[in-house]
């Protein structure tokens, strides 16, 4: 039997949340990321400001630029992530398996359920019609016969679109004569680089083969099998043991040089990343830390420990390398844990036998957490729920910021 597969792609998803809780918003332009006066970007926006040009990623500045009457909102992650939750527990009773790319797009294996193509676009139809019925929003639904076409068919008919490519020639008659970026894997820097070389289309890519691969090495090979729609990946649920890494960043409204206010931050930011891990149950035996500075220079420095687990040991780590950096302004600071591993049958170590040194390390936290009370007048450590939160992480950090 030959893979029936589903990719689900919510419509404009944070935008449409917001105007579904608030009807006042609908029919205007609705841009949900960073406010004008912020630095930041676009994170998505509804269907009446990309009339004006606005998309995801772009500048805020540039935004405003091209739609100064639109409405700005923050987003709201945590009600993003409930809804997506909600919407998970619909598409998953359609599937064998489901493979998320994001909170609002997933890929779904149907092939079994579905049986035929007829089969197919009857759950198809069923999933839109839930989600508007039950979730009172829109998706577009693509059927193929592998992921990339999935994904292909359910942009071709946006917003609240259906579309169904079921072979490889089918896939191939669609995109023959478009602009290379069609392409899964194929974003702005590839297609400047396939450009550069005189290759625009899906025709060029196919005419020229050696020329791709050449270019592009492994990936120009996988671009050229694309482009005869040759797709065999599977559908593959995601795991939190497969992750490889989880970091937390901020971005400031301000360029920041004062390093004692980095070193307030990074207590906030090892906090979040630690609850974050052990939400996946992994262990981590990396620290890095990430800088951008206020000239756009990224710098990430890393070190192997004995364990990750804990807050103190993220901010102990990060902290030190912190200090060995250049300093002058920063624009961004982040803090993550990497070469994580399931936390059964990890080895122990010796300091998971010391009491003292655990009592040690979450008492450092603790003073830490009351010292940043008495200088900045909040409670971080009755609200630490929240400031798990982007959202509300942000905005500590920018208050942080200000009263310095």
């Amino acid at each position: 039997m030959k893979d029936i597969i589903i990719h689900v792609d919510m419509d404009a998803f944070y935008a449409s949340v917001e105007v579904r809780d608030d009807p006042s918003l609908r029919c205007k332009p609705l841009i949900i990321g960073s406010l004008p006066t912020e630095r930041g970007v676009v994170a998505t926006a509804s269907y009446e400001a990309r009339k004006y040009g606005v998309h995801s990623g772009m500048n805020i500045k540039e935004a405003y630029r091209l739609c100064p009457q639109g409405i700005y909102r923050h987003p709201d992650f945590e009600k993003y992530r409930k809804v997506s939750h909600q919407l998970h527990e619909i598409w998953n009773t359609y599937s064998s398996a489901s493979e998320y790319i994001a909170l609002d797009e997933a890929y779904l294996d149907v092939t079994e359920q579905a049986v035929d193509l007829e089969g197919a676009r009857r759950i198809a139809h069923e999933i839109k019609r839930r989600t508007r019925e039950e979730l009172h929003l829109s998706c577009s639904v693509g059927v193929a016969y592998s992921k990339t076409a999935a994904k292909t068919a359910s942009e071709e008919k946006k917003p609240d679109g259906y579309f169904e490519i079921m072979t490889p020639e089918a896939f191939v008659d669609l995109i023959i004569d478009r602009k290379v970026s069609v392409l899964y894997t194929v974003g702005a820097k590839t297609a400047e680089r396939l450009n550069r070389i005189g290759i625009y289309t899906v025709r060029d890519i196919r005419e020229r083969q050696e020329d791709v691969i050449k270019a592009l090495g492994k990936q120009g090979r996988w671009i050229t099998q694309l482009a005869y729609g040759i797709d065999d990946r599977k559908v593959t649920p995601y795991r939190p043991e497969d992750a490889k890494s989880v970091s937390r960043e901020i971005t400031f409204q301000e360029d920041v040089s004062n390093f004692t206010l980095l070193d307030d931050i990074l207590v906030l930011l090892a906090l979040c990343v630690v609850n974050r891990v052990g939400r996946t149950g992994l262990h981590g035996k990396g620290v890095t830390l990430k800088i951008t500075y206020a000239d756009m220079k990224n710098i990430t420095r890393s070190r192997l420990v004995t364990s990750a687990d804990s807050p103190a040991v993220v901010y102990q780590e990060t902290l030190d390398m912190l200090r060995q950096i250049e300093h002058r302004p920063v624009r961004l600071i982040g803090a993550g844990v990497y070469n994580l591993s399931p936390d059964i049958g990890r080895q122990m170590v010796m300091d998971d036998y010391l009491e003292d040194t655990a009592s040690d390390r979450e008492k450092l936290i603790e003073d830490r957490l009351a010292q940043l009370k008495e200088h900045y007048g909040l409670d971080f450590a009755a609200n630490l729920d929240k400031i798990y939160r982007s959202d509300t992480l942000h905005r500590t950090v920018e208050y942080m910021r200000k009263h310095y």
